[in-house]
């Protein structure tokens, strides 16, 4: 008998799959900010029309997603920046059709495939953004961004004036939408409320910010309101939320790892008190308007 060898070759890398507008996008904006600086000379209408771009696919799932209308006086204060950490969100082909798996549809499936159904969860996360965007605080233009990362590693950016569906369902199918497209624009218009983004997240947070993680582990339990007080108020709040079952979050970019509660709680219900938390310490801003050529002081009440 001849012995088999397994044949050789080069392995694969893995490449990460994300919205590469992301980058140009962000470009385009700084080139934006350049040139409204500079005068522009006055352009004269010959009287022809000129040609529309051609506008983009429309979703195979939904059509678009709404916007929200949010507060339109934004302050220059810093606001809240959300990471959201381990999601449960993974596709797979069940039967003929991909479908984002859960505990309660898919729990036959994943047995077969040795997984353990208690940890395919995407209600929590869910959840978590119902919590996020539908809170005062965002309401006001407090939360500047809004980060998911899947516990395979995909990241991608929320828009906090989304409005994410109420329903599961729909849900669902957004994120399947969004998992396979990379992206997924807002209705009637071609802003996208959602796309994946290239990793790491820490690109993305501010510079001067303080990252804050939430742990029921952590040996550290404090009293949510004394420990934001004793934060600069010049200073971004980086708030990193594990959207798990079960466990704990391991990152290594937080400054702080903090627990809340003596209690187990729910990803939602962590972000609900600390978002209720920061909209009373942010409830009088004192900001400076040049008005006329005049500083004046103004304090905006938050809602």
């Amino acid at each position: 008998m001849v012995r088999r060898y397994p044949v050789k070759g080069k392995k694969r890398k893995h490449r990460e799959r994300y919205d590469e507008d992301a980058e140009e996008e962000q470009e385009q904006e700084k080139r934006m900010k350049v040139e409204a600086d500079e005068p522009r000379e006055t352009e004269v209408d010959d009287g022809q029309e000129q040609p529309e771009e051609a506008e983009e696919k429309v979703a195979d799932v939904l059509q678009g997603l709404p916007v929200v209308p949010m507060e339109t006086k934004r302050d220059m204060s810093p606001g809240i920046v959300f990471v959201l950490e381990k999601a449960s969100l993974e596709v797979a082909k069940v039967g003929k059709s991909y479908q984002l798996l859960n505990s309660d549809d898919h729990a036959n499936f994943l047995k077969r495939n040795g997984r353990n159904p208690a940890e395919y969860r995407p209600d929590i996360i869910h959840q978590a953004l119902l919590s996020i965007l539908d809170s005062p605080l965002n309401k006001a233009g407090k939360v500047r961004a809004v980060y998911v990362k899947t516990e395979r590693g995909v990241l991608f950016e929320v828009k906090p004036h989304v409005r994410i569906p109420r329903t599961y369902k729909r849900f669902s199918g957004i994120m399947l939408q969004l998992l396979q497209k990379l992206s997924i624009n807002a209705a009637g218009k071609r802003e996208k409320l959602l796309r994946v983004i290239k990793n790491p997240v820490t690109q993305y947070l501010p510079i001067n910010s303080k990252r804050i993680g939430f742990s029921h582990s952590s040996m550290k339990v404090v009293e949510m309101q004394d420990y934001v007080a004793s934060i600069s108020d010049d200073t971004t709040l980086v708030f990193v939320v594990g959207a798990m079952a079960h466990g704990k979050i391991e990152t290594d970019y937080t400054d702080d790892f903090i627990s809340i509660s003596n209690y187990p709680l729910s990803a939602a219900c962590c972000i609900n008190i600390v978002c209720d938390v920061v909209r009373r310490h942010l409830r009088w801003l004192q900001v400076s308007v040049n008005h006329a050529g005049h500083l004046q002081t103004v304090q905006i009440v938050t809602p």
